[in-house]
């Protein structure tokens, strides 16, 4: 260990602004920076700045992660009308990091493995020098990408069905860190009384779970269930939410569903997720994504029982969650359909589930193994 006393200099490099546009990716760097108060780090902040000021661009979707201040952290702009990370908000965040990294100790990349990580992981050495690096990796957006990428340094999966992949894709040195759930922010609450709220959450991607799960929603009606189903989709950067919330709606109505509710970005997810009594996520493709979705994380926490498919990235939820083969929405339904109506198995699954993320997800055990891994990396004591 070395008897340097001062704090360790690390460069948290994200695809744009640490204050940009919601997603996992920011959510990790705010735990990241909010778990270790004695690290001094470096990290992107959007200019011009946020709406409410007066040099403020275009809002965005919704607001971003809690930033937590660093000891002696600093920002570095990045210029970003709507905070998401296009490819000119990519640019600017590679060539900075290139001159920044060489004066820090440590990059820590919050990056997920898209479709520009293979051209940049190939120039590795060229942009970041001799710098170590430490690479959390938020999700995979397509099964191929890591193959015809390169390691970064020591690389962090969310899920060990992730670590496999990755190893298997010839990555090295992987480790697990599972996500943190702040915990006093998602207390468990008892279950909502009144009509049950079904709650949905995800994006409107192809395959991402919102049309089998209005799908699913129709069989559980049809089979005596009733309940609101509420929509809470975000859009991807550039794209038009408008078309898909119409879809959604004209196949709910289609399937017998009379009270539906579909919404964009949520900027009080807390209060919605206590007035839910189930969430349904039924992905056939995470599509890059976390190996565990925050709304799962969230709702165990809040003692809402979750049904999801059966998906390998799922398996460190062992029996805290209800699970339904991809696809298979009748299945889906039927699940959904008989937790309504068994409030006693509702009640064993929400103490299984907030026990789950106290035991697996808690931010003491996140922090502790980020900061075994700088002190690992950097001989920091």
């Amino acid at each position: 260990m070395t008897a340097d006393p001062r704090a360790p200099r690390v460069l948290l490099l994200t695809s744009g602004p640490a204050d940009g546009a919601d997603g996992a990716d920011l959510r990790l760097t705010a735990d990241i920076v909010r778990g270790l108060p004695e690290v001094e780090f470096t990290r992107f902040t959007r200019w011009p700045p946020r709406a409410g000021s007066a040099r403020a661009g275009p809002p965005v979707a919704g607001p971003p992660p809690p930033q937590p201040t660093a000891a002696a952290g600093r920002t570095l702009p990045i210029v970003s009308w709507d905070g998401a990370p296009h490819v000119p908000e990519r640019l600017q965040a590679a060539l900075t990091a290139a001159v920044v990294a060489r004066g820090t100790d440590l990059v820590h990349a919050v990056m997920t493995i898209g479709n520009g990580f293979p051209a940049y992981s190939r120039l590795r050495a060229l942009l970041l020098g001799s710098t170590p690096v430490l690479h959390t990796v938020p999700g995979v957006l397509a099964p191929l990408l890591p193959a015809r990428s390169r390691p970064l340094g020591t690389t962090v999966a969310l899920s060990e069905t992730t670590a496999r992949s990755l190893t298997g894709a010839g990555f090295r040195d992987v480790r697990v860190v599972a996500p943190m759930v702040p915990l006093d922010r998602w207390p468990r609450l008892p279950r909502p009384a009144g009509t049950p709220v079904v709650l949905v959450t995800g994006h409107h991607d192809p395959l991402g779970g919102a049309t089998d799960a209005v799908d699913a929603a129709g069989i559980a009606a049809r089979a005596g269930a009733r309940f609101r189903l509420v929509l809470a989709l975000r859009s991807r950067p550039g794209q038009d939410p408008e078309g898909p919330a119409e879809s959604l709606l004209a196949r709910a109505h289609a399937a017998g569903l009379p009270d539906v509710q579909v919404r964009g970005y949520v900027d009080d997810m807390p209060s919605l997720m206590a007035s839910a009594h189930t969430l349904l996520l039924p992905p056939t493709i995470l599509g890059g994504r976390a190996d565990i979705p925050y709304s799962v994380l969230q709702a165990l926490a809040t003692g809402r029982p979750v049904i999801l498919t059966d998906m390998p990235q799922f398996a460190d939820l062992g029996d805290a969650v209800l699970r339904a083969p991809p696809g298979d929405t009748l299945r889906l339904g039927l699940l959904l359909a008989w937790l309504l109506d068994q409030p006693r198995c509702w009640e064993m699954l929400a103490e299984r589930g907030r026990r789950t993320v106290e035991e697996r997800f808690a931010p003491d055990r996140f922090a502790a193994q980020y900061r075994d891994l700088y002190r690992e990396l950097l001989a920091w004591d």
